[in-house]
């Protein structure tokens, strides 16, 4: 085969690979939606978010501990995160106390409880 055939070829060739090598996204990075914004020098302060509820483990048998992990950081029932306190861990909730205020976080939104017509 020709030297200059060979030459373009492996210019065809590498130029095809270049073409199809894109940037792909991480898949473990959160949504440009839940990322937050750079404050700038004359940004307003927003409201706090609420604390994300991302898993609950219980062990199962009597005296059994339970777990949440609320923000990233595991919280027992008495342990405090973010200023407030956890008061209790069920299956699919936990209730912090900030003072008066009591915030309940769920794993699960809440189930639409309207029946459905009647055939």
């Amino acid at each position: 085969m020709d030297e200059a055939v060979k030459t373009l070829l492996a210019a065809m060739l590498l130029s095809a690979t270049v073409a199809r090598a894109q940037a792909l996204p991480d898949p473990t990075q959160p949504p440009a939606s839940l990322l937050a914004p750079v404050a700038g020098a004359n940004a307003v302060p927003s409201a706090p978010a609420l604390p994300q509820l991302q898993s609950i483990l219980v062990a199962r048998g009597e005296g059994g501990r339970r777990v949440a992990v609320i923000d990233g950081q595991p919280v027992r029932v008495g342990e405090r995160i973010n200023g407030a306190v956890v008061a209790t861990i069920g299956e699919a909730d936990v209730v912090l106390m900030r003072g008066a205020e009591k915030l309940v976080l769920r794993l699960y939104p809440k189930a639409d409880t309207k029946s459905a017509p009647a055939r």
